[in-house]
């Protein structure tokens, strides 16, 4: 059984062509699927009955199941999904006065062991589809009543989509542009590209393949003003440093919506906050038209590092801003259920043994001190 929402409108065609039906059909069912959340053929109504039957038997509609449903003081809502072997991955919906933002995943755990990053230290197991993907986007449209009957459309309750939740979505990036292209087609989500921001650790080779095929806006994860500490941060870095990375976003804003890159900063207590830092970071994204947002740190159990004083903060923000660079700072949301900014776990069975690993080395360090 084919599951439908792995297919874009063009894959979506090609199945139908394969099953002697006419382009218009899958038209239909991508609008039935997608603009109004129908995971069931007998009813979409317009579509003829024999189509019906021959669909039913031949493929299915099926997102992530939702195993949970958490909502925080401050009205952010995590999702949990089963997506089957043992993990569990998460996404969250953040409402605001002027829009309604959905974070979402794009693998189970990730394999780029980011220094500060929850999701990162579970380890790996796999590639979302593209249907684990869209999926999220689905069945939170649903949990939040912004599937209309439909003769009768309602508000549009996720204006805007981040994939910035569990893992790289540039290392997933055939499933990743898949879910872009549902997320933008005008017959199921119709999202404009300026509204969907992919968040890449600066993966570069697919960063030149997701602006040829599906430029959305993009935010860098940056971190680090030099090489060496992003390093430590990053460790992707050490396979696309900075002189690579940087170069790649000035490609990228060739094809992208927005005219600039965002570059997300999380802040680190006396590791990356000093004016030093900020000085440097100015120097290093001279010529690279930008913005920057700044992260306070969200601590999780084993963690190194603690968030950097408020004050240091706005310091750091002032400074940037003072040279002309338009700058925010992330309001913590969804923390009490976490869900904020790197906190996003989920249930990951890893496959990398990476927690093994850090137990094993943690022990060793723990019997040469005590012995």
């Amino acid at each position: 059984m084919v599951n439908l929402l792995d297919l874009d409108a063009a894959s979506l065609t090609a199945f139908f062509a394969i099953h002697g039906e006419k382009p218009f059909r899958a038209r239909q069912v991508l609008r039935w699927m997608h603009r109004f959340g129908q995971a069931d053929f007998e009813a979409m109504t317009d579509i003829a009955r024999s189509l019906r039957e021959k669909l039913k038997g031949l493929a299915t509609v099926a997102p992530p199941t939702v195993v949970a449903d958490r909502l925080a003081d401050d009205g952010t809502r995590k999702f949990l999904f089963d997506v089957g072997g043992g993990n569990a991955i998460e996404a969250v919906f953040i409402p605001e006065d002027d829009r309604g933002t959905l974070c979402i995943s794009t693998q189970a755990g990730c394999a780029l062991d980011c220094s500060f990053c929850s999701t990162g230290k579970q380890g790996f197991n796999r590639n979302l589809t593209a249907a684990e993907i869209i999926g999220q986007l689905w069945q939170a449209r649903h949990a939040l009543g912004a599937y209309p009957p439909a003769a009768n459309p309602v508000e549009r309750v996720v204006s805007n989509v981040v994939l910035m939740g569990m893992g790289e979505p540039l290392a997933n990036l055939e499933n990743t542009v898949m879910a872009l292209h549902l997320m933008l087609d005008d017959n199921a989500y119709g999202l404009s590209r300026r509204r969907v921001t992919v968040s890449t650790s600066g993966l570069v080779p697919a960063m030149d393949r997701l602006r040829d095929e599906c430029p959305v806006a993009l935010a860098v994860s940056l971190h680090a003003p030099n090489d060496r500490l992003r390093d430590e941060l990053v460790p992707i870095n050490r396979k696309y440093p900075l002189r690579e990375l940087m170069p790649a976003c000035l490609r990228y804003l060739e094809k992208a919506p927005r005219d600039f890159v965002t570059f997300e900063y999380v802040m680190l207590d006396a590791i990356n906050d000093s004016e030093a830092h900020a000085q440097e970071l100015l120097a290093l994204t001279r010529g690279v038209p930008c913005k920057f947002n700044l992260i306070p740190f969200n601590p999780f159990p084993g963690s190194p590092y603690r968030r950097s004083p408020a004050p240091r903060i706005r310091r750091f923000a002032e400074l940037l801003m003072s040279a002309g660079v338009v700058t925010t700072t992330r309001k913590t949301r969804g923390d009490d259920i976490d869900a904020a900014c790197g906190q996003l776990a989920g249930q990951v069975l890893d496959r990398t043994q990476r927690t093994t690993r850090r137990s094993f080395v943690l022990h060793q360090n723990r019997h040469e001190v005590c012995g």
